[in-house]
């Protein structure tokens, strides 16, 4: 299941109708406008085909100038993520080694990514 948002433009004066149509036309879900115009709604589908015709039918409606998709969510690739993030080790390897000394620690914004056993060999007493 896909899940996009979309922004949706208009002229100020067809808002009211614009805003109407789109949550008479039956392939997306109508959540705000602002007074200028812009109205945003979201759209589902299976697939991209599936968003796309959809967002043919939102830009057919009279007085739409445009309708850009913003942000888009598959549940496919978040199946994917959550698959690697929760077959990950939960610890990194480093913390288990009792001889690593904390001051030769080296924080670079992720340990999980880092193979970081032995790394304090690596340099000398100086820590250079």
């Amino acid at each position: 299941m896909n899940i996009s948002s979309i922004v949706v433009q208009t002229r100020p004066e067809f808002l009211e109708k614009v805003v109407e149509d789109l949550k008479k036309c039956g392939v997306c879900d109508y959540h705000m406008h602002d007074e200028i115009g812009r109205i945003i709604v979201t759209i589902e589908g299976e697939g991209v085909s599936e968003e796309l015709k959809k967002l043919k039918v939102i830009e057919s409606i009279p007085h739409v100038a445009s309708a850009d998709m913003q942000m888009a969510y598959s549940e496919d690739e978040l199946n994917e993520h959550m698959d690697v993030l929760e077959n990950a080790d939960a610890v990194p390897h480093m913390l288990y080694d009792d001889d690593l000394k904390p001051e030769d620690i080296i924080y670079n914004g992720d340990l999980k990514k880092k193979n970081l056993e032995g790394f304090a060999k690596q340099f000398d007493n100086t820590g250079k």
